[in-house]
């Protein structure tokens, strides 16, 4: 099988999971970045993630909360952001037709995590959340680039009613442990290679406009 066959076979199960492994429910407040960034972490280097691959996933949590809290509820401290971990293939969720074979369905490591941030924000057209334009020298900005460059699979779309959902795949590859990438957070902290952001720069969309 293709690796292109394997991250196919991934995301169907990606769609039918119903009931994530964590699901947890945070305020919008900056402070609790942090806390939230060390958990994905973790968890994905028990999950058999490398350094590189489980800075990588933190990063773009973190990308995708400081949008939310900066642009999707204007820096409010106290509405609510959903954050749930699933865990495709392996022991977690079997791939359709045994791919991989018997040993990897016994494997406690996963193929891919998969990653939903929720929020009840206004709602915005998800064709039009994308980066600015790389050639374009300025700070911010960065935000769906980097998820999307760091991620398999980053998709937003409207939720029922209200707010936002994103949803990222990353996949494991085994391997070498990798370089850790190093994560404080864009709200004013440091970003991989001491690279100082913010979130009053970047806007949902990737862009310095306002949210929306």
């Amino acid at each position: 099988m293709t690796d292109r066959e394997h991250m196919s076979a991934i995301m169907t199960v990606a769609t039918t999971i119903a009931q994530p492994q964590i699901r947890v429910e945070l305020r919008s407040n900056p402070l609790l970045l942090a806390g939230v960034r060390e958990m994905v972490s973790s968890v994905a280097k028990r999950l058999g993630f490398t350094d590189e691959a489980c800075g990588q996933i933190a990063l773009a949590v973190d990308e995708a909360l400081c949008n939310v809290i900066r642009h999707g509820y204007q820096r409010a401290v106290d509405r609510p952001i959903w954050l749930s971990v699933f865990a495709l293939g392996g022991v977690w969720t079997p791939l359709p037709g045994g791919v991989g074979g018997a040993a990897q369905v016994q494997d406690e490591r996963p193929d891919a995590l998969k990653i939903v941030i929720e929020d009840e924000a206004r709602q915005v057209d998800p064709e039009q959340i994308r980066s600015r334009d790389l050639e374009e020298i300025r700070p911010g900005g960065l935000g769906v680039h980097i998820i999307k460059t760091v991620m398999d699979e980053a998709v937003y779309e409207r939720r029922a009613g209200v707010g936002m959902r994103l949803t990222m795949v990353k996949k494991r590859e085994s391997g070498a442990p990798g370089t850790t990438v190093k994560t404080s957070g864009c709200c004013g902290g440091a970003a991989p290679g001491g690279r100082v952001t913010n979130c009053d720069s970047r806007g949902r969309d990737g862009t310095e406009t306002s949210h929306g």
